[in-house]
């Protein structure tokens, strides 16, 4: 039992991908809301200079309006896109179900920088007009 114990202590949860992931990001179209996605995928993209989305089934619909706002706002291009179906259960023992997935590599543009000062300096003076009011 102690060997079966210091083998769990020692395994590599995650394989050695898991540090390559942290800029993932998991797209549900029933937890948050579009912006919430939109919002998180730019501070990902200041952080990593890349982040990638990735969703299940009905949420893929989610991710792509996410990645387009990026797009066409200038704060990202694509870099990869990937899709594939990977099984899933319900329970264990259960007979797997085929579903779609997609996962879209975006990264930073050269003007993300410029664009996301921008938007700072906006939210700030909306700020200020509220205080004043």
């Amino acid at each position: 039992m102690e060997a079966v114990t210091e083998g769990i202590n020692n395994m590599n949860v995650g394989g050695g991908d898991a540090q390559k992931k942290s800029n993932r990001i998991q797209v549900s179209n029933t937890k948050k809301s579009l912006f919430f996605y939109v919002n998180l995928a730019k501070r990902f993209l200041q952080q990593y200079n890349e982040v990638e989305l990735s969703a299940l089934g009905m949420a893929i619909a989610t991710v792509v309006t996410v990645a387009e706002i990026l797009k066409n706002n200038g704060f990202a291009v694509e870099k990869k896109i990937r899709t594939l179906t990977v099984d899933m259960r319900d329970e264990p023992g259960a007979r797997p179900i085929p579903k779609a997935k997609i996962e879209i590599l975006l990264v930073k543009t050269e003007k993300f920088e410029e664009l996301m000062a921008a938007e700072a300096e906006e939210r700030e003076f909306a700020a200020d007009g509220e205080e004043q009011n």
